[in-house]
């Protein structure tokens, strides 16, 4: 059960992420809403899985998740740019997070 909640948190945290972006410093209602709102759930979700999972692991996967889903996201909803070496470092996270889960004993 770790794992989903692993994974339902750090989904949230990329909605969290782009939720930054429309805000505008907390200026307009609803995408403040949305930070607040997916922010705590992708804390809430953390929380819970770490109660299974080793912290250390689960952050890990978390930061990584959020940080490589919100690159690709800018790259496709606010045309940041795709070059070899954007792509290869966004790999490497994934391929790290795909590192952990497997290595993890969990």
């Amino acid at each position: 059960m770790g794992w989903l909640f692993l994974v339902a948190a750090s989904i949230a945290e990329i909605f969290f992420a782009l939720s930054l972006k429309y805000n505008e410093g907390f200026t307009k209602l609803i995408p403040s809403i949305a930070t607040a709102v997916t922010g705590a759930g992708s804390l809430g979700f953390l929380m819970m899985a770490i109660k299974t999972l080793p912290l250390g692991t689960a952050y890990a996967i978390w930061t990584g998740v959020g940080a490589a889903g919100i690159a690709i996201a800018g790259i496709f909803l606010f045309n940041e740019s795709v070059d070899i070496y954007r792509l290869s470092s966004i790999s490497l996270i994934i391929l790290s997070v795909v590192g952990l889960k497997i290595f993890s004993g969990t």
